[in-house]
Formats: C-alpha cells, sequence, structure tokens
C-alpha cells in the first residue's frame, strides 16, 4: 500500500478530532483572540518522515481556509531544525488541531525511522522486511503506510486478505496436513485465490510443509542453524519468512542465512514517536 487509502484516512482524522475536542477547545476559546497566526512545524531528532500530507489533512479538515505548505515529503530523510510544514490562518484553529496532527506525525515517522533502520542493515542481501498485523487499533493504514515509507513491505492487512494458518489453528483443526489440506481446498472454491502460508516452530513441521503447494512458510523462532538448514532443504522453493524476536542485533545474522523475508512485530507494536513541535513565529 504505497498510497494512502484517504477515506479511511479521513475517518481516523474524524475521529481523533472529536476524541480531542469533543465540546469543545475551552484554553483557545477562554483565551478570547481573533488572530490570524503564521506556524511552522519543526522536527527535533533525525529520522525519517511519514504522515507529512496527513499531518496537512488534519489541519484542513477541522479549518479548509488555514494555508498550508509543505517544506519536506514522505519517505525524506530529515534532521534536527529542519521544517516541515508552514501554516497561516486562524490561530484557535491552529492550536485546536495541534496535538492530534502531532500526535500522528510522530507516531508515523517513528514507525518509517525504524523500519529504515531494519532495511539499511540488510540493504545488500535479497531479503525483505515485513510488518504484522501488531498495530494500533484503528489506525492501522496509517501504521502499514508508514512501513513502506520507512522502505519496508506490508504483509497481509487483516484477516481477510491472505491464509495464515497459525500454531492455534494447527491445534484447533488437529495437524499440520489437515490444516493444510483444508485450506487448498477452500482457496480451490475461491473466486480470486489467495496467498496461503503456514507457520512451523521446528524443522519436523517444515518437512511436512514442505510437501504441499503453498506460497510462504514462517519459521517461527528458529535458530540461525535451523533457519540455514531449511533454507538448505527447500528445493521447491517456496518462500520462508523468518519470525520471532527479531531486533536490530541479529536481523543481519538471519537474513544472510537465504530467507525471503523477515516479520518484525517491534516496527509498530513497539513505537517510539519521532519528536516534533509546533511554533508560532513572533
Amino acid at each position: 500500500m504505497s498510497k494512502l487509502n484517504w477515506e479511511k484516512v479521513n475517518k481516523i482524522i474524524k475521529n481523533a478530532l472529536n476524541e480531542d475536542i469533543q465540546s469543545g477547545d475551552i484554553t483557545s476559546s477562554a483565551m478570547n483572540v481573533n488572530t490570524n497566526a503564521n506556524a511552522k512545524i519543526v522536527v527535533k531528532e533525525s529520522g525519517i518522515l511519514a504522515g507529512v500530507e496527513v499531518t496537512k489533512q488534519i489541519f484542513k479538515y477541522l479549518d479548509s481556509s488555514l494555508a498550508i505548505s509543505i517544506q519536506k515529503s514522505d519517505r525524506e530523510k530529515i534532521k534536527t531544525g529542519d521544517e516541515i510544514l508552514s501554516i497561516s490562518g486562524n490561530g484557535q484553529s491552529i492550536l485546536t488541531a495541534e496535538r492530534t496532527a502531532l500526535n500522528i506525525l510522530g507516531r508515523m515517522s517513528g514507525i518509517a525511522t525504524t523500519v529504515k533502520k531494519y532495511t539499511n542493515l540488510i540493504k545488500d542481501t535479497n531479503c525483505k522486511i515485513l510488518d504484522t498485523r501488531k498495530t494500533m487499533p484503528l489506525l492501522r493504514e496509517l501504521d502499514k503506510y508508514s512501513v513502506k515509507c520507512g522502505g519496508g513491505k506490508n504483509h497481509r492487512y487483516g484477516l481477510f486478505d491472505m491464509i495464515l494458518i497459525k500454531e492455534n489453528h494447527i491445534r484447533w483443526i488437529g495437524g499440520i496436513e489437515k490444516a493444510i489440506n483444508s485450506a487448498l481446498k477452500f482457496n480451490d472454491k475461491l473466486n480470486k485465490k489467495v496467498t496461503i502460508e503456514i507457520e512451523v516452530t521446528n524443522i519436523s513441521e517444515f518437512k511436512k510443509a514442505l510437501k504441499f503447494p503453498i506460497d510462504r512458510i514462517m519459521l517461527d523462532h528458529f535458530s540461525i542453524s535451523n533457519l540455514k538448514k531449511a533454507v538448505k532443504l527447500n528445493n521447491t522453493k517456496i518462500e520462508l519468512e523468518a519470525s520471532g524476536d527479531v531486533n536490530l542485533n541479529n536481523v543481519r545474522e538471519i537474513a544472510i542465512t537465504g530467507v525471503d523475508f523477515i516479520s518484525v512485530g517491534a516496527l509498530t507494536h513497539s513505537v517510539n514517536n519521532l519528536d516534533f513541535s509546533l511554533l508560532f513565529n513572533d
């Protein structure tokens, strides 16, 4: 999803602003000022920008009369002190939208910045970094877009667009073979077939899964030696995805085993927001 679905984004913006404002911004109202202002958003640390168009839309959604000029684009490297965008117009509108805008911009850029750290470490390999469904509820559209801004790839968007057989599915149905056979039969009945992936936790399970015409196998919490073994055994060239306890210290070692993908939940479930400030001009 290299582009945002603006129908979804506008719903996020509407709900986010309503959550913060509710009956009104009483602090700004109490100032009893009706003058225009000029403001800018600046970044306070280096990173990768994501969400600048969303930030603009937050202000415009609240007050369409605001004039906004964007200085930096999504996916750009930014450094401390860089001006991201400038805003001119009703001062109360700017103040009312400020926190919602900075929260979303900070989270999106924090995700993109983290992803870039991972992708930089494996850029000389054929392995790709994937996100997961461990996103903030109701913010998945923004989270997954931010992953793309950092150079990562999106895994499935949700439960509806891919068959991913996890450990509990296997236990529920009574074994790997039953689970895969059931998925293959189900997929045959669909008007548009979807990707089938299964999670395995050891080499024995991997060998069982390897016998079926599926698209991808997730190697969950495999040791480096077992990842290498799985790559060597993969004579059918099914896509292989490493997952589990991946971090910046071990991602490169995992990538050079030869797996195709590494999924990292921490990209979106443990976000350190990038720090931005909105400043009024004197």
